[in-house]
C-alpha cells in the first residue's frame, strides 16, 4: 500500500546517527543524504526518507501517529530498540515486549519525537 514514509527533522545529522542505528540494527545500510538534504534507507523493498521541512518551519511529530517497523523476531526488536534507545532515541510506553500474547512490540521516540513501534507477530502455539 505505501510507496515511502517520510518523516521531519530539524537536525539531519542527529537524525543520521539515530535512524543509521535502528536500520543497521535489521541489517540495513546507513541512509544516503541526497542533493536536498534528504536521508534515504532502503531495505527490503521499503524506503524511509528523513527531510528538514520544505517550508522552512520547524519539523514537528504527528500526535497520535505511528510508524510500524516489521522485526524478524522479538529478539531484533529488542535489539532496535535498544539501538535506538543508545543513539538518541527516547523509550516510550511499556518497556518491549509481548502484548496480548500474540505480538512483542517495541516502541522509541526518534530525536524528534516522531512515535515508532518494532512489531513482530508471534508464531501461533
Amino acid at each position: 500500500m505505501f510507496s515511502h514514509i517520510m518523516v521531519g527533522s530539524n537536525d539531519i545529522a542527529r537524525s543520521k546517527v539515530f535512524y543509521d542505528a535502528i536500520f543497521g540494527a535489521l541489517g540495513a545500510a546507513p541512509g544516503v543524504q541526497d542533493a536536498r538534504g534528504r536521508l534515504i534507507y532502503a531495505h527490503n523493498g521499503g524506503r524511509f526518507l528523513v527531510t528538514p521541512p520544505i517550508d522552512g518551519k520547524a519539523a514537528t511529530h504527528a500526535n497520535g501517529g505511528t510508524i510500524g517497523i516489521i522485526m524478524a523476531s522479538a529478539e531484533q526488536a529488542k535489539a532496535w530498540h535498544d539501538a535506538g534507545a543508545a543513539a538518541g532515541g527516547t523509550s516510550i510506553e511499556d518497556p518491549p515486549g509481548v502484548r496480548g500474547g500474540v505480538m512483542y512490540l517495541a516502541y522509541l521516540r526518534d530525536p524528534d519525537g516522531n512515535k515508532l513501534c518494532g512489531f513482530h507477530r508471534l508464531a501461533a502455539a
